[in-house]
């Protein structure tokens, strides 16, 4: 991939123009928010070793892009609600319809549809607390629906993949020996096993520090936010349903629930951070690494604490 000269500039520039003049609805996107997209695309599609590239062969290549549809996508990253609602109702029954195909069973297929808005919308952030969407691979040289059934399908071999390891890691009598690397010492599913008096203290001690940090993460949370939890992670409750007692649309819930999982991890982290002077690298060891082990996401397996430390709270 090669790196675009500048010369170009003010081509790629008049044909990004040209483009956003030719939607139906730019969605406020201006030249700023569009270009680095299409230079990303310029970069991977045409722009390859050995290439000669003229002027006239970026305008067309900038022409056959779909503008509404890639606007609409750049909406959804920056939270444009109007553009999620959008972007649901114009393609929920496509998504649905390729998981259907591809999924085993009616069930499952609603739970493969469903997971696609939560990978849309973004279930991790990178160090800048930017959520990390398969919305970005979206350039807009295709149609939207074609990619979104791609995603879906992808998305089902990840899961396949998973369940085959999990499978694989259940045969060969691994798994218990992951659940107490999870469920640690005093089974809070903060930290491994501990051989020394030394190490028994300090993972004790971690311990307690994830245990006040989720405190604190939960207390911000607001009453909607908890029940979604609860309802997702204690009682098993589908999306759909979910959403159906909130009266929005299963990839609103979808969507909230990330988010919730988001939040989550922000406030932990930075909790740890700031009052127990935790780094990244404590962070990776003491969670991160757990998470991998269990095979679930950070951002899950925190909100799962979360929901025992509420429930707990209920209780007592």
């Amino acid at each position: 991939m090669a790196e675009i000269p500048a010369k170009f500039d003010r081509t790629i520039d008049d044909a990004a123009a040209h483009l956003l003049a030719r939607c139906s609805d730019a969605r406020g996107c201006t030249i700023e928010d569009i270009r680095p997209r299409l230079v990303k695309s310029l970069e991977k599609y045409l722009f390859l070793p050995e290439t000669k590239v003229e002027h006239a062969d970026i305008t067309t290549f900038i022409e056959e892009i779909r503008g509404d549809e890639l606007c609409l996508v750049l909406a959804c990253e920056r939270g444009d609600e109007r553009a999620w609602d959008d972007l649901v109702r114009e393609f929920d029954a496509t998504v649905k319809s390729a998981a259907r195909k591809i999924a085993a069973n009616p069930e499952d297929a609603e739970d493969l549809a469903s997971s696609i808005w939560a990978e849309l919308y973004g279930l991790r952030v990178d160090k800048d607390g930017v959520r990390k969407s398969k919305l970005a691979y979206f350039s807009g040289r295709g149609s939207l629906g074609g990619w979104l059934r791609a995603v879906t399908a992808q998305l089902a071999v990840d899961r396949h993949r998973k369940l085959s390891k999990l499978v694989q890691v259940e045969e060969d009598r691994d798994l218990e020996v992951l659940a107490e690397d999870a469920a640690g010492s005093d089974g809070n599913g903060i930290v491994a096993h501990a051989e020394t008096s030394e190490d028994m203290l300090i993972q004790k001690d971690s311990s307690d520090a994830v245990t006040a940090a989720l405190r604190t993460a939960i207390d911000a949370l607001d009453d909607e936010s908890r029940l979604i939890l609860k309802l997702y992670y204690f009682d098993d409750r589908k999306l759909k349903d979910i959403a159906a007692a909130f009266g929005y649309h299963e990839a609103t819930a979808s969507r909230r629930l990330a988010k919730i999982q988001s939040d989550i991890r922000k406030k932990v982290e930075s909790s740890l951070k700031r009052e127990h002077r935790w780094t990244d690298g404590d962070i990776k060891r003491n969670l991160a690494d757990v998470a991998a082990k269990m095979g679930v996401d950070l951002e899950k397996m925190l909100a799962g604490l979360a929901v025992v430390l509420m429930l707990q709270v209920l209780v007592l």
